[in-house]
């Protein structure tokens, strides 16, 4: 008589845990490099931000283990009650004496005197819970009626508009973009979607074209080199690092141009730190995992679907949307094909509001996965 083994399934989608692990560890190697000279001039500590960003990360693990633990339901009931406590802590964030300015940008809620949140990551998750609940109960509506496709835009509007006075033009690129392909995935109203295209579009032109910042960041990165040692600075010294690097790259912790000469190094062009360090193989490598990363989202969104659990799949769809943007856009600025923006690498790049809104994110893909898994026949 044969022995049986009885094989249980993974908890969880293995492939999507190792790309989530690879970048996370990957991110690490390249702060620590891209930030050690910066670090000890600053802190006298060449593993500071290291060490911040290691902090981060497991703060992020130990709050994406609480929130795994919640079913979704929990999320769909909550969505309103979010967006109204992101949207109250958005406008908080520009009353002089709460909001920290740094860099010229009111983004940041101190909480002690090295330590703050900044609310437009939050911003970007709760967009997508409040949307993914609305879209399920308003589903039908929206294919046919107007209102209840402009209730949850004017709301964005709202948002917008508090972005924008911080100024932080790159989230409201991503929150704005993420929400249209959110509606379209949903199926609404084709006339409706190429409606808020064209006025998004044109807003959102207006307001570049609008703020002399923007403006000068526009006209900049059409011709860096115009402008080499002003607006065009940081883009040059981004080039060059892509320039140094070739196939192979100068190996890890020789770049030059993290010695103060590429600003915000660690942060928004660690992607020029990787493509110095680590060359042409170096980017593909991250690209791989990435696209890894965003395709495994949308696939666990797409059983979601399949299996009648739509709340689920708008989340895994708006939280791909988001990621992929993300990572887009802050590939297209290092590399110069699209204007500078202050968008950091989800789970790469230096930032404790953003590791901890990614964790965060990746503990509700998680919990979709598992739910999945319970869920299907």
């Amino acid at each position: 008589m044969r022995d049986t083994i009885d094989l249980q399934p993974p908890l969880f989608d293995r492939w999507f845990v190792f790309a989530v692990l690879a970048l996370a560890l990957f991110g690490l190697l390249m702060v620590a490099s891209a930030s050690v000279v910066i670090a000890a001039h600053q802190f006298h500590h060449p593993f500071h931000y290291f060490y911040r960003q290691l902090l981060y990360l497991i703060l992020g693990i130990m709050i994406g283990g609480i929130v795994v633990q919640f079913d979704l339901k929990f999320w769909e009931n909550t969505g309103m009650i979010l967006m109204a406590g992101v949207m109250l802590l958005l406008a908080l964030v520009l009353l002089p004496g709460i909001g920290r300015v740094v860099n010229g940008s009111a983004r940041w809620i101190g909480i002690t005197s090295s330590l703050g949140i900044e609310v437009s990551e939050l911003a970007k998750l709760t967009t997508v819970i409040y949307l993914a609940g609305y879209l399920v109960r308003h589903h039908a509506e929206l294919k046919s009626n107007l209102s209840a496709f402009l209730k949850p835009i004017g709301l964005f509007s709202v948002v917008a508009i508090l972005l924008l006075k911080e100024p932080d033009f790159g989230s409201t690129v991503v929150i704005m973009a993420t929400a249209l392909g959110m509606l379209f995935l949903a199926g609404i109203n084709l006339r409706y979607f190429l409606l808020l295209i064209i006025t998004a579009s044109t807003a959102l032109g207006i307001l570049a074209l609008a703020a002399p910042y923007r403006l000068a960041r526009l006209t900049t990165f059409l011709d860096p080199w115009a402008s080499a040692y002003g607006t065009g600075y940081q883009l040059t010294q981004s080039l060059i690092a892509f320039g140094r690097g070739g196939w192979f790259g100068l190996g890890l912790g020789q770049g030059i141009q993290k010695l103060f000469y590429l600003p915000e190094a660690h942060t928004d062009f660690l992607f020029a730190v990787i493509a110095e360090e680590l060359g042409f193989f170096g980017i593909l490598v991250m690209t791989i995992l990435f696209t890894l990363f965003v395709a495994r989202i949308f696939i666990l969104g797409r059983r979601a679907q399949l299996l009648k659990r739509h709340f689920a799949g708008y989340i895994a769809y708006g939280i791909g949307f988001w990621m992929a943007l993300q990572f887009a856009v802050s590939i297209g600025v290092n590399c110069g094909i699209l204007p500078t923006k202050g968008l950091t690498l989800p789970l790469v790049s230096y930032g404790g509001s953003s590791m901890l809104v990614t964790c965060i994110a990746i503990a509700l893909l998680l919990r979709i996965d598992h739910e999945n898994r319970a869920a299907a026949p």
